[in-house]
């Protein structure tokens, strides 16, 4: 029996508040946008690929991505993010959805077999990814089978926190280490960039 289908969906709805507005995902990192980085990374690991963003979907024509804006309205977080790939996972028949952050160029190859991996031996539904002791929400692996649930939680609930949602289903979360980085190193700030550009200038 085949793997079920994962899909992915790199998340840059938010309004970047940090960084003064605008699109940190456009952002030009070691020469190219960091949305470039993120794409290498992610797309390989995907069989197909969209961006979540609202506003004019035009400004990233360039990159030829399906552009999901937000199904829920006043840019309420990461989730609306997810609930959006959920629902175009489900319209291509996808089991599964994997989430990847605009703002962390690093990430590594093997994210998405390992949140499979950590989702299946913990007997969860969800996973997230860790490092340094912390867990990353948003760099996750979502069954499609909960949009409707996430719906709910959204829009009758007013569920806000990722992690909130997450504990009622069951979250499994896949190790990685930060040597000689933390690969889910993200650039919130303009100070995050300059780093990220010293970190860029040692890989290939």
């Amino acid at each position: 029996m085949s793997e079920p289908q994962i899909v992915g969906v790199i998340l840059a709805g938010g309004l970047a508040r940090r960084m003064g507005g605008g699109d940190k995902a456009l952002r030009p990192l070691a020469g190219r946008p960091v949305l470039d980085w993120v794409i290498a990374r992610a797309r390989p690991q995907v069989s197909a690929l969209a961006l979540n963003a609202n506003g004019d979907p035009a400004r990233f024509a360039q990159w030829d991505l399906p552009v999901l804006a937000d199904p829920v309205d006043g840019f309420v977080g990461p989730l609306a993010g997810v609930l959006a790939g959920l629902d175009w996972a489900a319209g291509l028949g996808a089991a599964w959805l994997a989430t990847f952050p605009c703002d962390a160029p690093f990430l590594p190859a093997d994210l998405v077999a390992r949140l499979q991996a950590a989702r299946q031996a913990a007997g969860v539904p969800l996973a997230c990814a860790r490092s340094g002791g912390r867990d990353h929400p948003v760099v996750g692996l979502w069954p499609v089978s909960l949009r409707e649930d996430l719906r709910t939680a959204l829009v009758n609930d007013g569920l806000r926190k990722v992690d909130l949602w997450t504990a009622r289903h069951g979250l499994a979360a896949a190790e990685f280490s930060v040597a000689p980085h933390d690969p889910f190193f993200n650039a919130n700030r303009p100070e995050d960039f300059q780093m990220a550009e010293g970190l860029a200038s040692g890989l290939p």
